[in-house]
């Protein structure tokens, strides 16, 4: 199954708290921080949810 890098590239202070508890879901906690995630619907959906603070990468 394919897999997803994310990486956090903006800071979730002043962001609502659904977008600050999505990063948090996702694993994310610092800017610069990333996750390897599977390439599911439920992550696609989070990552569009906060789409402005990451940076997504297609990995093997």
């Amino acid at each position: 199954m394919p897999k997803l890098k994310v990486t956090q590239v903006r800071g979730a202070a002043g962001k609502t708290r659904r977008q600050r508890d999505t990063l948090r879901a996702l694993g994310l906690r610092r800017i610069r921080q990333a996750v390897v995630k599977e390439d599911r619907p439920e992550i696609r959906g989070m990552i569009a949810r906060v789409g402005h603070l990451v940076v997504v990468e297609e990995v093997e």
